[in-house]
């Protein structure tokens, strides 16, 4: 059989597949298994390429295939380039999906504050694909592939562009049940009740000193660590808690909550969106921060 050449034709892709994975595992039963193909297919492949290039690219010794060294330099070099052909058609997929951005922040404020609020963000940025991460742990932007933060504290993290996005209060809350089961009209009345504490600088001796009462004699429960389990037992009339103002806002809107005493403790620490400062932050990262400050501006979060 005779196979005309074009020197303008280049080879099969599966060609140069079949080849370059016989060159590496050193035998066509292996590299059929790699590529889930035929022993016989592979062979056929390479003894296409071998024809269309006019040389051996294989001395056969038995169930052995040791390279020419014309097929050694041509095994070197097609690997270089099926990468290079791998790498382009990835880069092209890449290019075709949805942007996201990937934002960190706490478990309590992506439950009580963002979850509510994704309807909106969806409306105004269909295009941008939001992932949160919540944890208790700070997230390292740079190794975690984290594009941003929302951060409770003070606004100073090394290396970090924080901008600050607003303030709260903190104040008693509880389900209206339990503020009625145990007469809950003044604010010694909560000698009475399971006080619920959180791990913030606001506790409960701090808010019975700002209410003129003696922290002696305090009823306090288990901790129970993050900011959306104490205030789920709140709901679920198990105590009261000193809830953070951003954290409750939706839940005093629907009733769940109350506020039985209005005496409030300004919070120490506030809300901070927070990125790297060594990566200027592209459009869709802009946006998703614009969002964020705007619905902080006009979330009234604050009591005085």
């Amino acid at each position: 059989m005779s196979i005309s050449h074009d020197t303008q034709t280049l080879p099969s892709i599966r060609a140069m597949r079949a080849f370059t994975a016989a060159a590496r595992l050193g035998s066509f039963t292996a590299a059929a298994a790699e590529l889930n193909v035929t022993q016989g297919a592979v062979s056929r492949q390479v003894q296409e390429l071998e024809g269309m290039l006019s040389i051996a690219l294989f001395r056969r010794n038995g169930p052995k295939l040791q390279l020419t060294d014309a097929g050694r330099s041509l095994a070197a070099d097609l690997e270089q380039a099926l990468s290079m052909l791998r790498d382009a058609v990835l880069a092209a997929r890449n290019t075709a999906k949805r942007p996201f951005i990937t934002l960190s922040t706490l478990p309590s404020v992506a439950a009580k504050w963002l979850a509510p609020r994704l309807g909106k963000f969806i409306a105004a940025h269909p295009d941008i694909d939001l992932r949160v991460s919540a944890s208790r742990q700070l997230a390292d932007l740079a190794r975690d592939g984290v594009d941003a933060a929302l951060r409770y504290g003070k606004g100073a993290w090394p290396g970090l562009h924080a901008e600050h996005l607003g303030d709260e209060t903190v104040a008693p809350v509880c389900a209206p049940d339990y503020a009625r089961a145990l007469g809950l009209r003044r604010p010694d009345d909560l000698y009475r009740a399971t006080l619920l504490p959180a791990e913030i600088a606001e506790d409960w001796p701090t808010w019975f000193s700002a209410a003129g009462l003696s922290t002696e004699g305090l009823n306090l429960g288990p901790s129970l660590g993050d900011e959306g389990a104490i205030l789920q037992a709140v709901i679920d009339k198990q105590g009261v808690a000193l809830g953070r103002s951003v954290l409750v806002a939706e839940d005093l809107k629907s009733g769940r909550l109350i506020q039985p005493f209005h005496i409030h403790l300004p919070a120490s620490s506030g809300y901070w969106f927070v990125t790297s400062k060594e990566n200027a932050p592209g459009e869709d990262l802009i946006a998703v921060r614009d969002w964020f400050r705007a619905e902080f501006s006009q979330t009234a979060y604050t009591q005085r």
